[in-house]
């Protein structure tokens, strides 16, 4: 029997949480391919305009072990940088995974900087068991946040 499992990640970074949420969260499929299209081959909304009930469609390269992603935005609130996202197709769903989730928050620090909160939660197939893929999906978060955090901090006038 197929049991739902999850897994959190916390990522510090010395960029404003406003700053940091719109460009690794609401305009990944903008910057993505820019900053990494050694992974994201092309990235777009399919349905929506980045609000709740938007669809976005990520295209990977060979480097992934899935060609596509779609991910459906089901809670966002921008003021306190927070959004919720479902994985509809692609990246294992049908496979692997029956469903999976990401909450995502980016909370401001003391110090101007802000702290990263993910939490994913994942329902397997029957029969499928977990290996190294939550440590590969931690660091694809952490790359994301940390390509665009390198971003802003190149372009501080970016995402203002």
């Amino acid at each position: 029997m197929a049991s739902t499992n999850s897994w959190t990640l916390e990522i510090e970074s010395p960029v404003a949480a406003p700053r940091l949420f719109r460009a690794a969260v609401l305009d990944w499929h903008t910057l993505a391919p820019k900053l990494a299209p050694h992974i994201v081959a092309s990235a777009h909304l399919v349905e929506g305009e980045g609000s709740i009930g938007s669809v976005r469609q990520f295209n990977f390269t060979s480097a992934m072990p899935f060609s596509v992603m779609k991910e459906k935005l089901e809670f966002l609130d921008v003021e306190k940088c927070e959004c919720k996202s479902t994985l509809i197709e692609g990246g294992g769903i049908g496979m692997a995974i029956e469903t999976a989730t990401s909450h995502i928050k980016v909370e401001a620090t003391a110090g101007g900087g802000s702290v990263v909160k993910v939490e994913s939660t994942y329902k397997l197939l029957p029969g499928v068991e977990v290996k190294d893929e939550i440590t590969k999906a931690k660091d694809s978060v952490t790359n994301i946040f940390k390509g665009a955090e390198a971003y802003l901090i190149t372009n501080p006038d970016a995402y203002n």
